[in-house]
Parts: structure tokens; C-alpha cells; sequence
């Protein structure tokens, strides 16, 4: 089909514009992906450029899996290889695994995930009396230096919880340097270093990727802003897509102005909208322009659609939490009878984790079948964690966090008093454990001191098998070998044990999938740090189940439902009670806005008179953003019109003509 059918004016437009930086102003649900696989196929096939010059990124693998599948079977037989479709975490892993030496690392370095860092943090905290309750809270303030851009040197706080970061920031980043590792966000800070310090690495790097295709530009971190600006070079051949109004998620780093950077940093930026939705239907589009328009804009844009009007936005009074829970799934039930519908096309959103408790309950009653976003990932397992200490610690001998779950799983013997005398001995030298162990002035107990040469003289034969050898084949003996089955015979039931026995298998399969794709990593350490970023961005699996989701808001971006129950439509709830500021409250409204544009046919919106909260009966007000919705798109249902909640005035004329006056 020729691209012109495919594509609206705007979408062709924005395909077409091949030098010089663009910006996308792409809204909810207007084609975005749609135009960046079109333009990758117009780079190669039309204008034929190299695949390997170009390069484009999103922000998750499940995204840019889609994106890559696209311009696969849009290119029909024309060769891609080469292309680079990741996420920003992605890239970053493979400039590290080309040029991390010149960092001073070596080139079979470990990432370590969020809880490895935190339990890094605890015991530097622990070894310079900090704080340790707020360990969890001075890691985040660390990744969020990162996400600025700022290394140890250049960070600076006012603030005590600031300050502590600032003071630990140094030492956990040596630490990391020691066990050879880098943590997820040093993914995104170390290629910027890397390409802003090394002329050669970056000069190989822009020659590289000449064309650089950036998707969810809102969403990226002033790392990334750096590492975007380090690639592009003189070229300035970036599109970036982006919608100001889907920003929401500084709380993890986001910076919505650097939408808003572009126009400073490129004179002669191009900027095309996409406003027309394939998504929604014309009422909800209506709706949520309302609610959206009272933000300020640099960029105005209005979304509209040949859809059709479609339902008026239902409105769920609801007399508390269980009631709400009650309504909303009878509604389910009732439309799904009348449509002989499928779970999967209904979707209950919701601000907090919390709220999810009695729609469980309900729909556990109900039989009826539902996913919650963000529940535990497969990698989260234990069984999995265990044996990728193992894989870990073959790969890179000094993984500390790795050696200490590996070294005792199963038992050995080797005591916590042991390992604590190892790790002080270890960090006295700046030395990981692993190489601490064969150090003459090393002194431990002789029982223990033996069980630890032992494991670590097995960790070496097997990691010099593992390099010779065919790796998955080399791999697969390897629960049986460390005696792993008969650990969990020991700790669970003989069912429980099957079953994470064949999760570990399911591991190594997956594995084994991994090296075979095309381009695919083939070494031990490119194997288990792919997987390390599957684990941390990827939380959910894929799940192509007849169920209905439950998800926050925050997790459902991106997504689309034929029917949304958007739920809990309360003051202190959605703005949630922290948004205090004019800027966090516009944030609160850009969720409230991202909920609301999952919908494709059906909105229905539900909110409680009264709601528990600490132990106590509270009577919540209507959400804000209710009242911004036009009255004419809104259809209450329920035991009471709250529309003199919503509107003070309303409510005093009333008042007046109950007491008789005028």
C-alpha cells in the first residue's frame, strides 16, 4: 500500500522531514509509532540509507520489540540488519560493552539491580553510622543525581536527606568500581561521560548513528537529554516524538521541559502535530481537551476523531470503597452479558496500589479472571535470583552481591561472623570479597576459611569451562551440580519444588532464545545483562489471557482498552493528597488525562461519599478534575448528583431556597 494511503498530512509530513532536528507533537493515541516505523522504512528504502546509521529508542522493551517486528514487515525483504530499535538503557549497554575499558572497567562488568543497590547503600550507611531507615530514600536521591546528569564530584543538596546522599554518592560508586559493576541508572550517565571525555569513542559513536528517531521524549531525564545531545553531533538529525500533556513521571527523573528544550537548542526546529485520535470516541476526546486545557501549553494541540460521539462519560456515586467495588463490577458483568464481550477489553484504573484491595475481593466473587500491572516479576522469584547469583558470579568473580547470595545457596557452613571479618577485609584493601579470599594476610576460621577457597576454586573451573564450552549446553547441568534441587526439596513441598525447578529451566530456555536471535548476545556476561534490563524495565510479562487488568495509572500508559473504569475520582486521592504544588497538581491532571484517554468506546468514572483512610471514616470530596469536564459529557449515576459538592455556589442557592428565602 503506498505510503500516502497509510498515512494522515501531517504523519506524511513528518515521515518526509529527513535533515535537520523535527518535533513530533504526537497525542494519546494519534499514530506515534505509526510514523516512526514509517520513517525508518522511508530512511532505508526511499532514501537509502544504511540500516546500521540508524538508530531509534523508546522506553520499553516491549515497545521497541513492536516498533522493530513493524519496520520488519513494512520493509518486505529489504535488509535492516543493523538497524538499532532498544530502549535508552539498551543503548547504553552497548556503547558500555564497546568502549567501558576506557572507563577503567573491565569489559565483563556486571549491572546490578535496584535491590543489590540498596543493600550497597545499607552497609555503607551501617559502616558510617548513617542513617540506616533511610537507606531506600537516599538510593533514590542518588539515582536521581544520576538521572540529572550529575556524577559524585558535581553533586550538591541543602537539604539533611540530600546532604547524606551526597556523602554516600562517592563511596557507593567505588564500591560499584570494586565488584566491576554499574547499576541501571549508570547505563544512561556513563556512555554521556564516556562520549563527552573519549574524542574517538564519540566520533565512532556519531558516525554510527546519523539518524537518531527518540519516542516518549517527555519521558527522558537530563542523562538522557545528555546522551542524546553527545550522539546527535553537528548531524542534528533527531526526531523527536513526544506529548507535553502525557509527562508524568518526574517522581522517577522525567523532565517534561526538555520538550520545551528543543526549540532553545535547535532555532530551526520543525514541529508538526499529530491532533487526529484513532483511538477514542469523540465524547471522551472532548472531555478530556477540557480537563487538559487548563494546564499551560507551549505547544496548544486538540485532539479530535472521525469515530463518532459514543457514549456520554458515565459517573459512579458510590456509597464507599466496597460499594464502588460492587458497582463496578456488576457494570462489567451486565455489558459483558449484553455483548458477550471478553474480559481483556475492560480495563479498572486506579492512582494507588491500595485501591486495587476491594476490586480483588469483588472480582474474586464475581469468577471473574484479572491480571494486576506490576505484580511479581518472573526474575523476582527467588529460585531465579539464586541461580542468576551463580551465572552472575561466573561471569564476573568480583560481583560481591552476587557472591553473597551465591556462596550459602544452598549452605556451606560459612557463617555471617565469617563474612563479615571477609567484607572488612575485603574493603580495607579495596578489594572485592571474591579476590580478597586468596590473600595471604587474609585470616579466618580454618573450617570456614576452606569452604570459602573451595566454592571460590569451583567458581573459577566452572567459569574457565563455561568460556570453552558451548554455553547454554555448558549451563544446563550446572542446578544439578551446586546440589539446587535438593535445596528446595528443603525448603518448600514437593509440588512448590517442581515448580520453581521448572522456572530455573524456563531460565535457561529463555536464555538459549536470547543467543539465538539475530544480533543476539553471545557471551555469559551479554547474556545476563540483557536480562538484568528484561528484569527491571520489563516488570510485566506478557499475557495474552482473557483477563481483565488492574493497573495504576501510572502503568497503564501506553495502553488501550475498549472499556475503562477509571476509579477513585476523590480529592487527596486523584490529585493525590502529596501535590501540593501548581506543578505537581498539573502533573496529577496529566494522569488524570492519561487515564481518561485509554478508552476507546466506553469512560466510566466512580467516586465514594465516604472512603477509610488511617483507621478512620473520611468523606472525600469530589475530584477537581470532574468539575472541569463539561456537564454535557457526564452522566451521573448513582444515589445522589454531587453537583453541589462540585459547585460551591450551587450548593449555597440551594440552601437558600430550602430555608425559604430569596
Amino acid at each position: 500500500m503506498p505510503m500516502a494511503e497509510e498515512l494522515n498530512p501531517p504523519q506524511l509530513e513528518a515521515v518526509k522531514h529527513i535533515h535537520g532536528p523535527l518535533l513530533v507533537l504526537a497525542g494519546a493515541g494519534s499514530g506515534k509509532t505509526r510514523v516512526i516505523t514509517r520513517k525508518i522504512v522511508y530512511l532505508i528504502r526511499e532514501q537509502q540509507i544504511a540500516p546500521r546509521h540508524i538508530c531509534a529508542v523508546t522506553f520499553t522493551n516491549k515497545a521497541a520489540r513492536e516498533m522493530k517486528n513493524r519496520v520488519a514487515e513494512a520493509l518486505q525483504g529489504h535488509n535492516s540488519r543493523g538497524l538499532m530499535v532498544s530502549t535508552f538503557h539498551h543503548l547504553g549497554l552497548q556503547i558500555l560493552r564497546k568502549d567501558i575499558e576506557r572507563l577503567g572497567y573491565r569489559s565483563n562488568f556486571s549491572v546490578i539491580d535496584p535491590g543489590d543497590s540498596l543493600g550497597m547503600v545499607r552497609n555503607l550507611l551501617r559502616e558510617a553510622n548513617g542513617p540506616s531507615d533511610l537507606a531506600e530514600a537516599i538510593q533514590a536521591r542518588i539515582s536521581r543525581f544520576k538521572n540529572d546528569g550529575f556524577f559524585p564530584e558535581e553533586a550538591h543538596a541543602n537539604d539533611r536527606l540530600g546532604q547524606e546522599a551526597t556523602s554516600i554518592y562517592a563511596p557507593y560508586q567505588r564500591s560499584l568500581s570494586a565488584c566491576n559493576a554499574v547499576d541501571l541508572d549508570d547505563l544512561i550517565l556513563l556512555p554521556t561521560r564516556l562520549l563527552q571525555d573519549h574524542a574517538e569513542a564519540r566520533h565512532a559513536w556519531q558516525d554510527r548513528i546519523r539518524y537518531l528517531l527518540v519516542d516518549e521524549y517527555q519521558d527522558s531525564n537530563g542523562a538522557q537529554y545528555h546522551l542524546v545531545q553527545s550522539l546527535l553531533g553537528t548531524r542534528h538529525n533527531l526526531t523527536a516524538v513526544g506529548d507535553d500533556d502525557q509527562s508524568i513521571y518526574s517522581w522517577r527523573g522525567a523532565a517534561a521541559d526538555n520538550l520545551h528544550r528543543l526549540a532553545q537548542d535547535f532555532p530551526n526546529l520543525k514541529v508538526v502535530k499529530l491532533e487526529q485520535n484513532y483511538r477514542s470516541t469523540g465524547r471522551i476526546l472532548q472531555a478530556a481537551n477540557a480537563v487538559i486545557a487548563q494546564n499551560p501549553h507551549l505547544f496548544e494541540k486538540r485532539l479530535w476523531s472521525t469515530l463518532g460521539d459514543g457514549h456520554s462519560i458515565r459517573a459512579l456515586r458510590c456509597t464507599n470503597e466496597a460499594d464502588e467495588a460492587k458497582q463496578v463490577v456488576s457494570a462489567i458483568l451486565r455489558d459483558r452479558f449484553q455483548r458477550q464481550g471478553e474480559y481483556r477489553d475492560y480495563a479498572i484504573l486506579y492512582r494507588s496500589n491500595h485501591q486495587a484491595r476491594p476490586f480483588e475481593a469483588e472480582l474474586r466473587n464475581a469468577h471473574i479472571p484479572y491480571q494486576i500491572s506490576g505484580g511479581i516479576s518472573f526474575f523476582e522469584r527467588s529460585e531465579i535470583k539464586d541461580f542468576l547469583a551463580y551465572l552472575r558470579l561466573l561471569a564476573n568473580s568480583d560481583d560481591d552481591p552476587a557472591f553473597l547470595r551465591a556462596v550459602n545457596t544452598p549452605r556451606r557452613g560459612i557463617g555471617n561472623s565469617t563474612l563479615e571479618r571477609l567484607g572488612a577485609f575485603a574493603k580495607e584493601r579495596n578489594l572485592s570479597l571474591f579476590a580478597a579470599l586468596w590473600e595471604d594476610a587474609l585470616e579466618l576460621p580454618e573450617k570456614a576459611h576452606t569452604a570459602l577457597r573451595n566454592f571460590a576454586g569451583w567458581v573459577n573451573l566452572k567459569a574457565d569451562e563455561v568460556d570453552k564450552a558451548e554455553l547454554i549446553h555448558a549451563l544446563q547441568g550446572l542446578p544439578e551440580e551446586i546440589g539446587y534441587l535438593q535445596h528446595l526439596h528443603n525448603e518448600g513441598d514437593e509440588k512448590d519444588a517442581g515448580r520453581r525447578w521448572e522456572n530455573i529451566q524456563e531460565l535457561l530456555s529463555w536464555m538459549q532464545r536470547l543467543q539465538e536471535q539475530d544480533e543476539g548476545p553471545q557471551t555469559l556476561p551479554e547474556i545476563l545483562n540483557r536480562l538484568m534490563l528484561f528484569n527491571v524495565l520489563e516488570r510485566e510479562e506478557e499475557d495474552d489471557r482473557d483477563v481483565l487488568r488492574l493497573s495504576t495509572l501510572h502503568a497503564a500508559k501506553g495502553l488501550e482498552f475498549p472499556q475503562v473504569f477509571l476509579v477513585g475520582a476523590e480529592e487527596e486521592l486523584l490529585p493525590h493528597r502529596n501535590s501540593e504544588t501548581p506543578e505537581q497538581i498539573e502533573e496529577e491532571r496529566r494522569l488524570f488525562y492519561v487515564g481518561m484517554t485509554r478508552a476507546r468506546f466506553r469512560l466510566t468514572l466512580s467516586l465514594c461519599r465516604k472512603r477509610r483512610r488511617y483507621g478512620q471514616d473520611a468523606h472525600p470530596e469530589p475530584s477537581r478534575f470532574l468539575r472541569e469536564i463539561p456537564k454535557e459529557h457526564l452522566d451521573w449515576q448513582g444515589d445522589q448528583n454531587p453537583e453541589e459538592e462540585m459547585d460551591p455556589t450551587a450548593a449555597f442557592a440551594r440552601l437558600r431556597e430550602m430555608l425559604g428565602k430569596t
